[in-house]
């Protein structure tokens, strides 16, 4: 029988969402509600993909 070991993996959902509203907040007191909310989901989504690597890595 094999052995597997049982871990959980990492998510990012959580860093992109709150990287999505802090930069649309920033960009609102800045007067650029919609480039924060595109600079935010960009950090986001390169914050999840590192999450990502680095759980394909481990396993």
């Amino acid at each position: 029988m094999a052995n597997t070991t049982s871990r959980a993996p990492l998510a990012g959902g959580f860093l992109l969402s709150m990287s999505i509203l802090i930069g649309a907040v920033v960009g609102a007191v800045k007067g650029e509600a919609s480039f924060g909310f595109v600079i935010g989901a960009a950090v986001g989504i390169t914050l999840a993909l590192l999450v990502w690597l680095i759980d394909r890595m481990r396993g």
